[in-house]
């Protein structure tokens, strides 16, 4: 298998550091090969702005959808966002591996989508019409393809539990679960995550890469979460509202996957 690690975290002696190294470790002695996009070793550009198109005209006025099909269209885009567009066509599974900073990721792994996502490869295709409205949310270029998240938190479990302070974890990720995974096909495998990060001594660590070796191990096997296709029949099209017979009553993130998956992660 061809596996893309994006890691996003600023010092490589971090329990972050350790964990890429161990999932580097980890993946080359299974037998697959890997890529890495350490975004901050490759000190990646985090904005997207008019600089990232050599067609813009001094003061023109910059479009970020129009002037990112056009660079797209016409291979103008950088050197550096073209090479990661490759990697992600190359890989069969993708692991995104960041610290939650503010309930999210950080934002130069924010960046990195921001620019690598360029209208026409991860967004704005496929036929939109009154039956079909783009090929996303489990259609896509990254369809066939499987990505996962491997997240650290500071917090308790109980305190990202579905009772706990900070809100459930599943729905402080749905937004990149469903969001920046799913919506271009991506297969969008659990997480996994560590909590209580500075309490993790060295046979937390164990546990730790344990439980993680034995994720890795399973990347093709692993059922994914069960989210909703948008052009098979659950969402009413243009609306893209659920229909009514579907988890009558319900509402917010949970709806838009099928139950086993909501039960089982």
């Amino acid at each position: 298998m061809k596996v893309l690690l994006v890691h996003a975290h600023p010092e490589a002696r971090s329990l972050n550091g350790s964990l890429k190294n161990f999932m580097l470790e980890r993946l080359a002695q299974s037998g697959h090969e890997v890529q890495v996009s350490d975004l901050y070793a490759m000190q990646w550009k985090a904005t997207l702005a008019a600089d990232d198109f050599s067609h813009l005209e001094p003061g023109a006025a910059f479009d970020p959808i129009t002037d990112s099909l056009r660079a797209f269209e016409a291979g103008t885009q950088r050197e550096e966002v073209a090479a990661e567009q490759a990697k992600l066509l190359w890989a069969d599974t993708v692991i995104f591996q960041f610290p939650l900073w503010w309930y999210t990721m950080p934002a130069i792994l924010k960046g990195w989508i921001d620019r690598v996502y360029a209208y026409g490869f991860a967004y704005g295709v496929g036929e939109h019409s009154d039956t079909h409205w783009g090929d996303r949310f489990g259609q896509g270029v990254m369809a066939g393809k499987r990505a996962m998240l491997v997240v650290t938190a500071g917090g308790w479990a109980s305190h990202y539990s579905a009772r706990g302070i900070n809100g459930p974890m599943d729905d402080l990720l749905f937004p990149i679960h469903h969001g920046v995974l799913y919506y271009p096909g991506f297969e969008v495998l659990p997480p996994f995550v560590v909590y209580r990060t500075d309490k993790v001594d060295a046979a937390a660590y164990a546990r730790t890469t344990d439980d993680l070796g034995r994720r890795l191990d399973t990347l093709w096997t692993t059922e994914p979460i069960a989210f909703r296709p948008q052009n098979f029949g659950d969402y009413e099209i243009p609306a893209l509202t659920l229909r009514d017979d579907i988890a009558p009553g319900e509402a917010g993130f949970a709806v838009h996957a099928a139950p086993a998956s909501r039960n089982s992660r």
